[in-house]
């Protein structure tokens, strides 16, 4: 995989990093945040991959976990598509939590009812990988693509027994022609549903439907703890089938990366992601993929991979840092896409910036509100220039860009308790998210 030469603020040189963090956007807003070099999982083997995707209400969100950020001493660049995109990644640490349990489908019960999500496996004692393996392989595809621009490749998992695959948007960006094989080795085309830049998702259709096409589990993924099993699912370097496994690393680590817009002022242009980090082996080729717990459920679908910048010797591939965006996330966009073809998005309606504050003696950090925009949500409920936001639901937020990975993980419609600081005082307000207003119908 080529890497383009960086800029000394360790961003690429043929596109814009970051959008500017002045002023509100859609459902949040960008700052400066430190450059880490992530590689996206698509194959680049060739000059450039053609590759860059009636909304139900969203159900519940179940609790999650804390996770507090800590300082990053060193910086990474980072490569996302396999057209050679650099991102930025702001780094979040682990933080105390419980595991529940998990959760197992019954799937026949799941087939009978219309409502497929694939094979599931239940495991006591010790790790029974070759199990999860059997179970998933059959519900995870090698995608390829051509257009204007040259050839790729990636992964995708099943989605449904009518031929839906979900996958990254930059693994089918600006694609003419997409082909999906699948484990045993037979190939169809396919046709892109749907894409969403702004999540790094998309859903593609294959024109004919085989029979025994198996979905995938879809977990549960608030379920995860930090140092769960996982493994990760795909075509790494065109090594169809492949599956490595790991633990989960860290969970709601802020990434961001930069999205299939070439425009700075897009509020579309950079992906927000509040991710799961693995050490399960991930490489080009493997955006698009699954990354699932050990009953064999999507928790997540493989998106990034962090490497080594030129300064620290250059390396490429997987170097033990994998980010995937989580099944919950990944099922609110993907449905959408199906139904109607676009997805909308949560708008709290604030500009944002990086900033600390003192409160209780102690100095905080989070993320400051530099905007409120007139008739949003944010103004609803009181919200003032100058405001720290410290959490939502009770979930840390130590900086804009967690804020906003953590807003767009939402839906339209959803509420969300925001802890903010003001004038040295602790506040908390109840807000209801709306849909992105250049998104309303």
């Amino acid at each position: 995989m080529t890497t383009p030469q960086q800029d000394p603020q360790g961003y690429s040189s043929d596109r814009a990093q970051q959008q500017d963090a002045t002023g509100p956007l859609s459902s949040d807003a960008t700052s400066p945040v430190p450059p880490v070099r992530t590689e996206a999982s698509s194959d680049d083997t060739t000059a450039h991959q053609a590759a860059p995707p009636t909304t139900t209400p969203p159900a519940p969100r179940r609790e999650r976990r804390r996770v507090g950020d800590i300082a990053v001493a060193s910086v990474l660049a980072a490569l996302l598509a396999s057209g050679g995109t650099y991102a930025a990644i702001q780094l979040a640490g682990d933080g105390p939590g419980t595991v529940a349990e998990q959760s197992v489908a019954d799937s026949e019960d799941d087939q009978a009812s219309g409502d497929a999500r694939g094979t599931t496996v239940s495991l006591t004692g010790e790790q029974d990988w070759g199990s999860v393996a059997d179970a998933v392989t059959p519900s995870t595809v090698s995608i390829a693509v051509a257009g204007m621009n040259g050839e790729g490749a990636g992964s995708g998992v099943v989605w449904d027994t009518e031929g839906h695959i979900v996958t990254n948007a930059h693994v089918v960006e600006g694609a003419q022609e997409v082909q999906v094989t699948l484990p045993n080795g037979r190939s169809y085309p396919a046709e892109v549903v749907g894409t969403d830049p702004s999540s790094d998702l998309a859903v593609i259709k294959m024109d004919s439907v085989p029979d025994g096409l198996t979905p995938i589990a879809v977990g549960d993924d608030s379920a995860l703890g930090v140092g769960d099993p996982v493994m990760a699912v795909g075509n790494p370097l065109g090594l169809s089938g492949t599956v490595t496994t790991g633990i989960v690393s860290a969970l709601d680590r802020p990434v961001t990366t930069q999205g299939s817009s070439q425009d700075p002022s897009d509020p579309g242009a950079a992906v927000f992601t509040n991710a799961i980090q693995t050490s399960a082996a991930i490489n080009p080729g493997n955006s698009g993929g699954a990354l699932v717990n050990a009953a064999g459920e999507l928790v997540g679908i493989n998106s990034s991979i962090a490497s080594l910048g030129s300064g620290m010797g250059g390396q490429s591939g997987s170097i033990g840092i994998g980010f995937a965006i989580p099944s919950g996330k990944v099922q609110l966009i993907a449905d959408q896409l199906i139904e109607t073809g676009t997805a909308t998005h949560a708008f709290l309606g604030v500009g944002l910036d990086d900033a600390q504050a003192q409160a209780d003696g102690a100095t905080v950090s989070g993320a400051a509100v530099t905007q409120v925009e007139p008739d949003s949500p944010a103004s609803a409920v009181g919200l003032e220039s100058g405001d720290l936001i410290v959490a939502i639901d009770d979930e840390p937020v130590t900086s804009a860009t967690a804020l906003v990975g953590q807003v767009r993980e939402r839906g339209a419609g959803d509420e969300a308790k925001i802890a903010y600081i003001r004038d040295g005082e602790r506040a908390e307000v109840t807000v209801t998210l709306v849909t992105r207003p250049d998104e309303e119908g």
